[in-house]
């Protein structure tokens, strides 16, 4: 279906990609994954022909056509949104557009000329094309009452789903998405899980959603040391079949038929844990594929990321009463009550993100409440990672000067000491003398997380802790939060991050709070908290 054939990117003395060849098939969704800066977007790009390799080519199947997620948001501003789909689809359109000038300037001579692309029409299904884009876009969350608007009088949420229903419009036969959960909610999510779960053609992705991956991908395409090597199954089976590879090669004592056999036991296990998943038709495919035979170490690094207490905390952990907070008059939360106990994990939810950041900013002393009061425990210590973390890297201390920042004890203050943290947090050699003021997003996020395990609260304040990490630090942080035996309270995008650590889950609302003793994913599908929920924003309740 899609070729790449002795590929080759070069910038300068960095070689990205070094003679790649593979293929993409039908029926299959890949997954491209590599650490950052190893070229995913670079490579998606040269893919969809919108850059060139420094050498090399990619061919498309005669007959076949590529549509690609479009990353300029407002490259269709003069265009109504119901256009905009239709133009995903260029042959159609293409017709469309002679069918609709010849009509306009009719005449007996042109007549035959909108007979034969009236065919061309119909064998493409052109007819049915307007309700088709119409209805993606409302599976999407876009109403009906915007189809006919232009495309500039949206925001960048809406302009964001109007894109990925113009990538999907018209069954494509390759699909190109980068980031494509990128600003969508919890339900669109699931159901563009469920559209491509369900796709029957070529689909080529870059995520670091992981339970998306999971979902969608029936190959993962590991971008490693300027080459690419697909491999069959999802993200969770390449990470842990990897990670078993990587303790298999440790262990030289250990024969190769019972290392075969432990592999092919993990196949077994995992596969049967997948078929009992709720997507376990669509995913038949992907478990039929998996092979002992691929299964290989990777060379990924993943940051030591290790959460340790001072102290226990007591039974008293955050007491907020009455709590309320606005911006330019517009509500955010109001009567906010909770009792945190000991011990808890707490998702922090809200349609409005600005709301769970001024949770955060009201807890930690940084903003005070429109009214309410809050407590924390005396026993109880925290550390916070704000939303936007700029105020910490103003300076141009090196890393190490920069983490000696909050070291506790004299050992820890040692250059030795901070070097060998930093180390394990992936800033090795040179890179621990950069300046905080020039480091990229992702490395001020490890940064932050090195001071908080320096720190060594009980309590955990997240909001928002998954941006700018690649999938390695991740999936490290994770594990690391699901092993944390202090509270934490946190606001994730990353569904499997949400699933995987709360035992409770907090949505803040104009009218009042919602609280439950539950996973991520049963509260969002509780049917009669979902209409509780809509209740509590539209306003026609109060309830707990």
């Amino acid at each position: 279906m899609l070729t790449v054939s002795n590929l080759s990117v070069q910038f300068g003395k960095r070689v990205l990609f070094d003679e790649v060849n593979t293929v993409f098939t039908q029926g299959n969704c890949y997954g491209i994954i590599g650490a950052n800066g190893a070229g995913k977007s670079t490579f998606l790009k040269i893919l969809s022909g919108k850059s060139e390799p420094t050498s090399g080519k990619v061919f498309l199947e005669p007959g076949k056509r590529m549509s690609v997620l479009e990353q300029d948001h407002n490259l269709f501003d003069e265009y109504p949104v119901l256009e905009t789909v239709l133009r995903g689809n260029k042959p159609l359109f293409e017709v469309k557009t002679k069918m609709d000038a010849l009509y306009a300037d009719y005449s007996d001579e042109n007549a035959e000329k909108i007979g034969e692309l009236q065919v061309e029409f119909e064998e493409m299904d052109g007819w049915n094309a307007e309700s088709d884009a119409a209805s993606l876009l409302s599976n999407l969350g876009i109403h009906p009452d915007l189809h006919y608007n232009l495309m500039k009088d949206l925001d960048g949420k809406q302009k964001v789903r109007v894109l990925l229903a113009q990538a999907l419009f018209g069954n494509p036969d390759v699909l190109i998405m980068d980031e494509p959960t990128n600003d969508l909610d919890y339900e669109t999510i699931t159901w563009l899980e469920n559209f491509l779960a369900n796709y029957d053609n070529c689909v080529i992705v870059v995520s670091h959603d992981r339970h998306f991956l999971d979902a969608v991908c029936t190959h993962i395409s590991d971008i490693d040391f300027g080459k690419i090597n697909h491999y069959s199954g999802n993200y969770t089976f390449w990470y842990e079949s990897s990670q078993l590879a990587a303790r298999q090669r440790a262990q030289q004592n250990k024969k190769a038929e019972e290392k075969k056999k432990e592999l092919q036991e993990f196949i077994q296990r995992f596969s049967a844990n997948v078929a009992k998943s709720k997507q376990a038709t669509s995913r038949k495919k992907m478990i039929e594929k998996l092979n002992i035979e691929e299964i290989k170490p990777s060379s990924r690094r993943y940051p030591a990321i290790i959460f340790e207490r001072e102290r226990e905390a007591g039974d008293q952990i955050l007491n907020v009463e009455n709590l309320k907070a606005s911006i330019d008059g517009e509500v955010l939360f109001d009567n906010i009550d909770i009792n945190l106990a000991k011990g808890d994990k707490t998702v922090i939810f809200s349609r409005d993100s600005r709301a769970t950041t001024a949770f955060y900013e009201i807890i930690s002393g940084n903003l005070k409440p429109e009214k309410g009061d809050f407590k924390w425990g005396i026993t109880t210590t925290q550390s916070y990672l704000p939303l936007d973390n700029s105020a910490y890297f103003q300076s141009d201390l090196s890393l190490v000067d920069w983490l000696r920042q909050w070291a506790q004890t004299n050992e820890e203050r040692e250059e030795v000491y901070i070097r060998g943290f930093l180390g394990k947090m992936l800033f090795s050699g040179e890179e621990a003398l950069k300046s905080a003021n020039v480091l990229s997003g992702g490395e001020k996020v490890r940064c932050m997380l090195s001071r908080m395990m320096l720190m060594r609260a009980n309590v955990l304040l997240l909001d928002e802790p998954t941006n700018h990490l690649d999938l390695e630090s991740i999936t490290a942080f994770n594990n690391s939060l699901k092993n944390f035996k202090g509270n934490i309270l946190f606001t994730t995008h990353d569904h499997e991050f949400a699933q995987t650590v709360a035992n409770r889950v907090v949505e803040l609302t104009p009218n009042g709070v919602i609280d439950r003793y539950s996973t991520f994913e049963d509260y969002m599908n509780d049917k009669d908290l979902k209409e509780q929920r809509q209740k509590m924003y539209d306003g026609t309740v109060n309830a707990r």
